[in-house]
This record gives structure tokens, C-alpha cells and sequence, in this order.
């Protein structure tokens, strides 16, 4: 039942990501919260296909081991990342050009 609950909520977060990405005012927001949509679906399919999500990728170096993720937990990262820069950027352009306020 605990699959069937965090995949429920996944799904709505992804819903709540297309109504905002349909009033994306920028091509960047619009990767970026289609990355995050498309990762978390990524996710929930493991968690309905396998119990569980499935990390396969092991960054490692010089005898440390940092983060063990997949190609979903990547695209939701970046995602977010993107979007935060995206919103860093338009209070700069604003700030510049006080007419588009």
C-alpha cells in the first residue's frame, strides 16, 4: 500500500507540473518542469513495476563513494536546478529593463 501511496502522489505532483507547465512563461521552465514530470513518472514506474526505485548509477572517485541515483533522479535534479536558474534569471532581466514589469 505504501507503493500505491507515494505513486499516487507522485502522479499528482506530475499533474500539478503540466497546469504549470502549460503557463511556463519561458523555454527553460518548460524543460525544466518537463524533466521533473518525466522523472518522476520514471520513478513511479519502477515503484509500480519493481516495489521499489531502482538506482544503477554509483559516482565514485578516488575512494569515496557519493551518490548511487538513476537516470529519473538525474532529470528531477537537473530539472529543479534549471527552474531555480530560470527564475534567477528573469528577476535579473527584470530588474534591468523595469518596462516589463
Amino acid at each position: 500500500t505504501g507503493v500505491l501511496i507515494l505513486s499516487a502522489v507522485a502522479v499528482a505532483v506530475v499533474v500539478a507540473l503540466g497546469f504549470w507547465l502549460r503557463r511556463a512563461e519561458t523555454w527553460r521552465a518548460a524543460v525544466a518542469l518537463g524533466a521533473i514530470g518525466g522523472g518522476a513518472i520514471g520513478n513511479v514506474i519502477d515503484r509500480l513495476r519493481f516495489g521499489a526505485v531502482v538506482d544503477f548509477l554509483h559516482a565514485h572517485a578516488f575512494g569515496y563513494s557519493w551518490y548511487v541515483f538513476n537516470v529519473a533522479d538525474a532529470a528531477i535534479v537537473c530539472g529543479v536546478g534549471a527552474l531555480v536558474l530560470d527564475g534567477l534569471l528573469d528577476r535579473r532581466s527584470l530588474a534591468s529593463n523595469p518596462a516589463r514589469r
